[in-house]
């Protein structure tokens, strides 16, 4: 056996990895190194496993770099795709193309690996080593799976027979030809026109022919097998996100991003790059992307996109608690990129020198057009060199995607002499100077920086003597607040004295306390106040990010201060989730909800922060979506800018872009496993939610639940999976995925408590019905308080075709004539059994909701009208909230105009004060002397209307 060579830089625990690595390699191989590549060997072996693990599989490739040269060849990345292809060539099937595609992805990284890790490259050469392979393994693949699958499905074609391409969007950093060893590529999927195939066994429109095309191109790159993957693929950047096709026509392409683009996809667009050569395809990829991106004038909109970007990565690192982020910290390589790509929307419209795709090409034109000064490209781009090159050396230390810098003492060693440091602390102090050089320069850009010096007089005072001295009630009753303040204060320091509390944390909340202090002063009850912060700040002490986010932020401590004066239930939610502190940074923001179509859209781009295949932060971020947008709804309710009416049509938009979305999961999850149902129109998944109740109405509250009632279209035979199970199968174990997604605890708490008894025979009916059964059930079988629950019932989520089923079907079974005795008398009944179990008032109290005159009252009389007066005016079956059916009411003459305003205007006055109460943290009872003088009127008229038969 060749004896090991020894390297006295290396940790003793090295020494021993690299000996394990040895001792696994080919001996008769290792007798053939000489000296100086048994040297580098050893190194190699120390420093990445990954290296090691792809020369024991690959015997030939320790020959290969280490005697015939191949370490030492500073070229390859124009042979990948000629070698590819002709490998892949003779491969019969998917499973040989996968083993042959991930034995040269590995034999190659581990070549780019060994010259980045030996510092025998530079940073250059091994991004763009690592990208042109990424793009060979890509293009090499899709053009395989052309010819495997042309016999069955043919060849694209246009109207005049020419054959058409899957065009591929590189995104990112292959997009920029910088990517790193162990990304993830972002792509996005495209073809030139519609047609259909020719040639094949099977004719398929071309949409249908390229998204085959595409699922198999994704799945021989991303999916694991013994062999490992070649790339994980991720689609999310395509136009309507995950919602969206798998690949879309250039004429919808150009259509969504004229209409729908959105800022942060100019952003990602910045980098977008047609794989391939063709310099055609190429121009015509860049003119149709370039009015998106780049506006002829000089568009400063771009800094305030940057920003909200900017903050949205950093509530996302205090949430992971994440440190030590090269990448996505203060200074880290994503604050470059955000300078750099900022200046190239600001003015890639004027100078074309601006558009390209790589990052240091933009940068040093912006030094040679004087747009940024040549001291800040040169932090930057020296900067920008070091942290990329410490990211690439990380994630081939293991083949493992990360961007922190490693807690091991071992792994840091590993990286510093990957590096060509001698010793850790002088990679970290360089690492450190290049991150704080780095974000001077990207605070001086985008000016992100509102923290303030207040006037805080003696207040620091108040809360850091230590003396025992001090006259504290006198000093706040300088300050001017209230001296009763400070027995608390007193009992906080105690409090929080007792905790562990780190030094910078410490010293962040020294200098946080007296400029809370300091709010106070625009507040009302102080003590109250200070209680709620406290409440809030308690979960948060060993939490320094966020202590500094509230030191840092003088916006979001006058907001936090604010709203802990307008409503309790606001200071709770804080204090139970945290990151809604992010929220409060920007108040225009904060105070302003979503339009009605905006949380989708805002929810699919919150997701794509979250990795696709990550289940439990997929739940973890729309629990924390939900609560976000709650908090801004809440905001706007206390502080009067939204009106009850509004307030709950805001959390039920909320509630349908949630649902939406969890369904979307639920099949993706279901279907990879089964396949989908035989028997659907392209794009349709024949099934849909109702949403009953409070959901229906448009009327949910803040702590809702929601009455869901799920359908499916009712086709018969089995899924195409690989597991295949009958369709009627397949939507039971779509509806317990979706109920799991939202029942499921996570750290933030249920996502929505979900109630099912409303479906067709209630607990023990099907979970899921076909709508055919749900029809015959209402038509023939349903108790009259169903179809009053019907009357509330709303489409929430489904294709066309069932919202016009259900629509027919709730407006045809709610227009049925009814016996007007039998009606009265049941409505009566339920409403009586309904008062006895749930209506607390008693001779002291009333109860807003079940309390006579109450809103359940208004709400039974609204469904009596309906169902009673429908057959004659089917106007009455249009609408499922209250106030729009009163309306209706009203205009068919069932309600006089006295009646209409008295219930209407009572309903809106019980729903405001029941919002109000629960911000407040106070139940629904209310004092009798507070309840509303229109409550007894509402009463009589139930009387009138329910309870007196006609002539009487």
């Amino acid at each position: 056996m060749t004896s090991a060579p020894s390297d006295n830089k290396l940790s003793a625990p090295l020494q021993q990895l690299a000996e394990r690595q040895w001792q696994r390699l080919d001996p008769e191989r290792l007798q053939a190194l000489d000296e100086t590549a048994r040297g580098q060997l050893w190194r190699l072996l120390a420093i990445s496993e990954f290296a090691g693990q792809v020369l024991v599989r690959q015997p030939e490739w320790l020959t290969a770099l280490f005697v015939e040269g191949e370490l030492g060849r500073a070229q390859r990345a124009e042979a990948y795709r000629g070698e590819l292809q002709a490998l892949l060539a003779p491969c019969k099937d998917d499973a040989e193309a996968m083993t042959l595609l991930r034995a040269y992805r590995n034999r190659e990284l581990c070549r780019i690996a060994a010259r980045d890790l030996l510092n025998l490259a530079k940073l250059d050469e091994a991004l763009t080593h690592l990208s042109a392979l990424a793009e060979a393994t890509i293009l090499a693949t899709r053009d395989w799976l052309v010819e495997q699958k042309a016999p069955l499905w043919g060849r694209a074609t246009d109207e005049t027979g020419r054959e058409l391409e899957l065009w591929v969007l590189g995104m990112g950093k292959l997009g920029g030809g910088e990517l790193n060893f162990s990304s993830d590529i972002d792509l996005i999927f495209c073809y030139e026109s519609h047609g259909y195939t020719a040639g094949g066994r099977k004719e398929l429109d071309n949409q249908q022919y390229f998204i085959r095309l595409g699922q198999r191109l994704i799945n021989l790159l991303s999916q694991v097998t013994v062999d490992g993957f070649c790339y994980r693929v991720d689609m999310r950047l395509r136009p309507f996100g995950e919602a969206g096709p798998l690949v879309v026509s250039l004429a919808a392409m150009e259509d969504y991003y004229q209409e729908q683009g959105r800022e942060w996809e100019r952003y990602a667009m910045v980098k977008a790059r047609l794989l391939g050569k063709d310099p055609a395809q190429r121009a015509k990829m860049e003119t149709l992307l370039r009015p998106f991106v780049y506006r002829r004038y000089l568009d400063y909109s771009a800094i305030d996109a940057l920003r909200r970007m900017k903050t949205l990565i950093e509530s996302q690192l205090r949430r992971q608690a994440t440190t030590d982020n090269i990448k996505l910290g203060a200074g880290g390589i994503r604050e470059v990129e955000f300078v750099v790509q900022s200046h190239q929307l600001i003015r890639g419209g004027r100078e074309p020198g601006l558009r390209g795709q790589a990052l240091i090409p933009a940068l040093r034109e912006l030094d040679r057009l004087g747009l940024l000064g040549h001291g800040d490209c040169h932090h930057l781009e020296q900067g920008y060199r070091l942290l990329r090159a410490v990211e690439n050396r990380l994630q081939a230390l293991g083949d493992r995607q990360t961007q922190r810098l490693p807690d091991d003492e071992n792994d840091r060693l590993r990286l510093a002499l990957s590096m060509g440091f001698d010793s850790v602390e002088a990679l970290w102090q360089a690492i450190h100077q290049a991150m704080s050089q780095i974000h001077q320069v990207f605070r001086l850009t985008i000016g992100d920086s509102d923290s303030e010096q207040a006037d805080l007089g003696s207040l620091p005072l108040v809360w850091q003597d230590d003396s025992g001295e001090l006259d504290g009630e006198a000093l706040l009753r300088e300050q001017g607040l209230d001296p009763a303040l400070w027995p608390l204060i007193q009992m906080a320091q105690e409090d929080f004295a007792r905790r562990r509390i780190g030094p910078r944390g410490r010293d962040a909340l020294d200098r946080l306390i007296p400029l809370l202090l300091h709010e106070l002063l625009r507040q009302g009850e102080v003590t109250l106040i200070w209680q709620r912060l406290m409440t809030v700040l308690t979960p948060i002490l060993s939490r320094t990010t966020y202590l500094e986010l509230l030191l840092e932020k003088a916006g979001a401590r006058r907001q936090l201060a604010t709203l802990c004066a307008a409503s309790p239930w606001i200071a709770q939610q804080l204090s139970r989730y945290p990151i809604l502190l992010d929220e409060l940074i920007d108040p225009v923001a904060l105070y302003q909800p979503l339009p009605p179509q905006g949380y989708a859209a805002e929810l699919r781009e919150f997701m794509l922060r979250v990795p696709e295949e990550d289940l439990e932060q997929q739940m973890e971020a729309l629990r924390q979506f939900k609560q976000a947008q709650q908090l801004r709804i809440a905001a706007a309710d206390v502080t009067r800018v939204l009106p009850v009416m509004k307030v709950s049509d805001h959390l039920s938009w909320l509630a349908e872009a949630i649902i939406e979305k969890v369904v979307d999961l639920a099949w993706q999850q279901v279907s990879q496993r089964h396949g989908v149902p035989s028997g659907l129109a392209e794009g349709d998944r024949g099934f849909a939610v109702i949403g009953y109740g409070k959901l229906g109405g448009l009327e949910l509250g803040y702590g809702s639940d929601l009455d869901l009632v799920f359908l499916h279209q009712g086709l018969g035979g089995h899924t195409d999976g690989a597991k295949a199970i009958d369709n009627g199968h397949f939507y039971i174990k779509l509806a317990q995925r979706i109920l799991h997604l939202f029942a499921t605890r996570t750290a933030s708490g249920v996502l929505y408590e979900v109630d099912m008894r409303l479906r067709p025979s209630g607990a023990s009916g099907l979970l899921v019905s076909p709508i055919e059964g749900f029809a015959q059930y209402q038509r023939e079988d349903a108790w009259t308080w169903e179809h009053q629950a019907l009357v509330r019932a709303r489409f929430i989520y489904g294709d066309d075709a069932m919202a016009g089923a259900f629509a027919r079907l709730r407006r045809e079974v709610l227009c049925q004539r009814r016996d007007p005795e039998t009606l009265r008398r049941e409505v009566s009944e339920m409403r009586a059994k309904m008062r006895g179990h749930l209506d607390k008032s008693d001779g002291g109290e009333f109860d807003l909701k079940q309390g006579e005159g109450g809103i359940t009252d208004i709400e039974f009389m609204t469904q009596y009208l309906v169902l009673a007066g429908a057959a004659d005016a089917p106007s009455l079956a249009t609408w499922s909230d209250n106030v729009r059916i009163l309306e209706s009411a009203l205009m068919a003459e069932k309600l006089t105009p006295r009646e209409a305003d008295l219930l209407t205007a009572t309903y809106i006055e019980l729903r405001d004060s029941s919002h109000h109460r629960v911000l407040a943290d106070l139940p629904t009872l209310l004092p009798l002397a507070l309840k509303p003088a229109r409550c007894q009127e509402v009463a009589q008229l139930w009387q009138q209307m329910i309870e007196t038969p006609p002539g009487e």
